[in-house]
């Protein structure tokens, strides 16, 4: 899809991070922009910047693991602007920990805003956008987490590794049956964003109910010292993904320092070898992980 001004992008997760990034590009390619986000200040924080640059918009606030919530955006969407070219399933949220660890409620979070709520878009806007006829392209936030298996993030590996899968389906799907919508799942790593304050957006029925155990404490540490030292920037990785729509590139690795590792990863699997320990080459790090992780 190289045609942007006059087609409208929808985007969950648009209070911040990636989604206030997308929002941008999209605008400045006066594309018309359809907003959500479950956490209303920030929502309208990047509604009130976009409208006073006249952009012409929709910003609902909506959980994406609800799907009535997902297609009531979904009816809003298409009746206000007729048509969705692009759609920007990126809502999500991370937790960690010890893998035997993470409580019910985790995976029910993780799993419910990260696989579900893609799901939930798609199900809500892809027939819709395959009946317009029209060139159009699925955007599915993932992570290095959804081709890499690290420690200490069993819940949030496990949900980005369904989206991939759920995209690569997707494509094949859409392939069949001739649609004329792309596909690209997104895979960053470590970026400054919200994702490592997750925890602010955990709906009340499914907290944890006790205190952090040291292994999600380490998890939650390594997480924010990883996201705050990101090199790269929400922005960029944004202008990445709208390049990966141009060209209709499928996976969108934004670093590209990670893919050794992939392919090790995947030579394990063809070579029915046992997994490789992702930090046998930093041993100070491992060292690190296993002490902070038992609280000692």
């Amino acid at each position: 899809m190289k045609q942007f001004e006059g087609r409208c992008a929808v985007i969950t997760g648009a209070g911040s991070g990636f989604g206030r990034e997308f929002a941008r590009i999209a605008a400045a390619r006066k594309m018309t922009v359809v907003l959500a986000d479950v956490q209303k200040d920030a929502l309208k924080a990047v509604e009130e910047e976009l409208r006073a640059e006249g952009v012409d918009l929709i910003a609902q606030p909506c959980d994406v693991a609800n799907e009535a919530e997902v297609a009531a955006l979904a009816d809003a969407a298409f009746k206000r602007f007729g048509a969705v070219h692009l759609l920007f399933n990126n809502a999500g949220v991370a937790t960690g920990g010890l893998t035997w660890e993470a409580s019910a409620a985790d995976w029910q979070w993780v799993l419910g805003v990260n696989v579900m709520g893609v799901v939930h878009g798609i199900k809500a806007f892809v027939p819709r956008m395959i009946a317009a006829n029209q060139e159009g392209h699925v955007i599915n936030t993932a992570s290095v987490a959804g081709l890499l298996s690290p420690p200490l993030m069993a819940v949030y590996n496990v949900s980005k590794h369904a989206v991939v899968t759920l995209s690569e389906t997707l494509y094949h799907d859409l392939r069949l049956e001739k649609a004329r919508l792309g596909v690209t799942v997104l895979c960053p790593a470590f970026v400054p964003t919200g994702i490592s304050a997750s925890e602010r957006n955990r709906p009340s029925h499914l907290e944890r109910g006790r205190e952090a155990t040291a292994s999600e404490i380490a998890a939650q540490q390594s997480s924010d010292k990883a996201v705050s030292s990101g090199k790269i920037t929400a922005a960029q990785v944004a202008s990445m993904t709208f390049d990966a729509i141009e060209t209709e590139q499928f996976y969108c690795v934004t670093h590209q320092k990670i893919m050794p590792s992939v392919r090790t990863r995947c030579e394990d699997v063809s070579q029915l070898r046992n997994p490789t320990d992702p930090y046998a080459h930093k041993p100070d790090v491992a060292s690190t992980v296993t002490t902070t992780s038992r609280g000692v």
